[in-house]
């Protein structure tokens, strides 16, 4: 699978990296489909220490641990579970950072971090110790580069200019077209956008494709796109792009892909076949510039309303 520079560090991740969070906490079953993606040329692992307890980062990390050079491992800090562990609260203080990231290198079974991201932010938060936090742990070598995970304008542009991030997560799709707001910022800062949400929690995908063709169509509005807006669009996807051999999914993944300013699109899975529908989806030919213009015709380009 080929691979992608993050940012102006020296890693470089497949084009399609495995958001752990979905593979489930049945060992056997979570490591076949870790073992799946590292056959198919995956080496862009994303787990958090929130998913599962930090039980995630156990399983990604005992899978790994034999392959560990071979790989990129991205975790993420901030959300922190309470003692009854029915809830968290957000705490992206230094003392908290330096803390949690023990904790994770400890269950993932390695020595260093490839990626660490602080998950989520607020422009209250309090931003110099944050990135000070991130700044020490490098220069200690706990972890080789951070980023952060966030939708918010005002966040990004803070570390934009205040920090040695690679990377910024952000969701991203066709029916959400906001983050393109900030990719000219991004791309002249040479920091690489991760995604996720491409497929709009599964409207995107051809199951949703086979509903509308059976009649039971029923998703809901997302975002700014009514239920018969998001008709619309997939019959007019249909209509023009798919009589070419390709699938929803697959135009969904590629429109990703085709924005110079990310570097990978980080794709759930529960299950193997899950997983390999994903991989033939992003290693299939890339929308021609006719196909990429006309998705943005159809589509909103909408912005951030918040956090501006």
């Amino acid at each position: 699978m080929d691979k992608r520079q993050l940012g102006n560090s020296d890693l470089r991740v497949s084009k399609m990296g495995l958001g752990c969070m979905s593979i489930g906490t049945d060992v056997n079953k979570a490591q076949k489909i870790i073992e799946a993606a590292l056959d198919a040329g995956i080496n862009y692992f994303d787990t958090a220490d929130l998913y599962d307890y930090g039980v995630n980062e156990e399983i990604v990390g005992k899978t790994l641990s034999n392959k560990r050079e071979e790989v990129v491992i991205a975790t993420k800090v901030g959300n922190r579970w309470n003692e009854n562990k029915d809830g968290w609260s957000w705490d992206p203080s230094k003392a908290y950072i330096k803390e949690a990231v023990k904790k994770s290198l400890h269950r993932l079974k390695t020595e260093y971090i490839d990626l660490y991201q602080l998950h989520g932010g607020t422009i209250e938060d309090p931003i110099d110790e944050t990135i000070q936090a991130f700044e020490e742990l490098k220069e200690e070598g706990f972890i080789r580069y951070y980023g952060i995970s966030s939708i918010r304008p005002n966040v990004i542009r803070k570390y934009v200019r205040d920090s040695s991030i690679i990377s910024n997560m952000m969701q991203y799709s066709l029916l959400d077209r906001r983050p393109e707001a900030v990719m000219p910022l991004l791309k002249e800062s040479n920091i690489s956008i991760v995604t996720r949400g491409s497929v709009a929690k599964g409207i995107l995908s051809d199951k949703t494709l086979g509903a509308i063709e059976a009649g039971t169509f029923n998703a809901k509005a997302y975002l700014d796109y009514s239920t018969e807006e998001i008709k619309d669009l997939i019959e007019s996807i249909k209509a023009k792009l798919l009589p070419h051999s390709r699938s929803l999914n697959e135009v969904a993944l590629q429109f990703n892909l085709a924005h110079e300013t990310i570097a990978s699109v980080v794709t759930g899975a529960s299950s193997v076949e899950q997983l390999l529908d994903n991989i033939r989806a992003v290693n299939s030919k890339p929308l021609s510039k006719e196909e990429f213009g006309y998705l943005e015709m159809i589509t909103k380009k909408s912005n951030y309303t918040e956090h501006i």
